[in-house]
């Protein structure tokens, strides 16, 4: 029940960033809370046993809710060359690859919380917070790298059956 509440939280954080401006010391706060949450609402749920689908399906639905709206603020914002915007589309649609073969291969929602899908998720988060000291040209580099070789991994676990998948 708290890990769910936590989980709330992170969605509510996420809408309040909508009327925040980008940058903004109050974008920040929310965008960090939402961030501490998504962290604290898987331990706090194992740690006090009250891991559930239901949970893990509301996890999901606050991280997309967070990152669409991350995407709804950030992206008017900065400067994106077109290579970039090609390697992202790349890596979406090696993640959309992915769900459909979840489905084909395992009859169900595959969700892969892998070690490189981790890191890939705290590069993403860091992101924006260090767009005032390093070129976005350089970290994204790295970044996409990582989110690249995270999304063909995944769909090697699920083409290979080797995921525990919470959904």
């Amino acid at each position: 029940m708290l890990a769910n509440i936590i989980t709330i939280i992170r969605i509510l954080c996420s809408i309040a960033m909508l009327f925040r401006p980008v940058f903004s010391a109050a974008f920040y706060a929310l965008y960090i809370t939402a961030g501490i949450s998504d962290i604290v609402d898987g331990w706090v749920a194992r740690k006090t046993n009250t891991v559930s689908e239901f949970g893990a399906k509301l996890d999901t639905v606050a991280d997309i809710i967070f990152v669409v709206i991350c995407l709804v603020k950030l992206l008017p914002v900065i400067d994106i060359s077109l290579w970039l915007y090609v390697w992202i589309g790349i890596v979406a649609l090696i993640k959309a690859i992915n769900i459909v073969s979840g489905f084909v291969v395992q009859k169900r929602f595959v969700a892969v919380h892998s070690v490189m899908n981790k890191v890939t998720g705290v590069l993403l988060f860091s992101l924006p917070l260090t767009l005032s000291f390093i070129d976005l040209r350089y970290s994204a580099i790295a970044v996409c790298a990582i989110a690249t070789f995270a999304a063909v991994q995944e769909g090697h676990f699920i083409r290979t059956k080797k995921v525990s998948s919470r959904l």
